[in-house]
């Protein structure tokens, strides 16, 4: 590894709030479409530009999982609808990025659940997703969300829940399910959520952004 990856390593989130913070969407293998709606966190870093004095770099990129461009970024974007497959060296790097202080949020598109559960065991398999309670700091940090993440699209109609994976007391690893706070990022006309829905949905993603830099 080059010095220069190494020293991105060292995340620090008052150089990103100087550089500008910015989202990779993470590209991983398995067949699942992990690069559908890319206006989604183009659109969710101008909402917090808006709203908030964090300066963003509102441009769509993805990383590589299997290289080490995840590690110039300080919080990875994974979504889809299908199956995810990490290699052994993928997990590996995925939990060294964690390690070192990247963030990764996980946002099942609908069917990604079983395959993603499956898979994150590869990075951490002494660990378990846990579920955040409602009080967790993540869920009122910016904008209040007293029963944890909202729940935008319907899917299978149960409850929205968000779960995570810590290293010591640090969040390194969030993932939502039956809530999909991505898909009210996109342009409106994608899925014609109503405003309300989709600003529910923005908000919520404030609070993640917001939380990455703070925790």
């Amino acid at each position: 590894m080059t010095k220069k990856i190494f020293l991105l390593l060292l995340f620090n989130a008052a150089v990103f709030a100087q550089s500008g913070f910015q989202i990779a969407r993470l590209k991983y293998s398995g067949g699942g479409d992990w690069y559908n709606d890319p206006s989604g966190e183009v659109n969710l870093l101008n909402y917090v530009k808006e709203h908030t004095n964090i300066k963003v770099v509102p441009e769509y990129v993805f990383a590589d999982v299997s290289t080490d461009d995840i590690y110039k970024y300080p919080m990875l974007f994974m979504t889809g609808h299908g199956t995810v497959k990490f290699s052994v060296s993928d997990a590996k790097r995925l939990r060294d990025y964690l390690e070192k202080g990247g963030f990764l949020y996980v946002d099942d598109d609908y069917g990604l659940d079983k395959s993603f559960r499956k898979e994150v065991k590869k990075i951490f398999p002494e660990k378990d997703l846990v579920e955040l309670p409602f009080d967790y700091g993540l869920y009122h940090i910016v904008y209040d969300f007293p029963g944890g993440p909202p729940k935008i699209h319907k899917h299978n109609g149960k409850r929205p829940q968000g779960f995570g994976i810590f290293i010591g007391k640090r969040l390194v690893l969030y993932y939502t399910y039956e809530s999909n706070p991505g898909d009210g990022w996109v342009d409106p006309e994608v899925h014609k959520d109503p405003p309300a829905i989709r600003e529910l949905a923005l908000k919520f993603g404030v609070n993640l952004v917001t939380w990455v830099l703070t925790q």
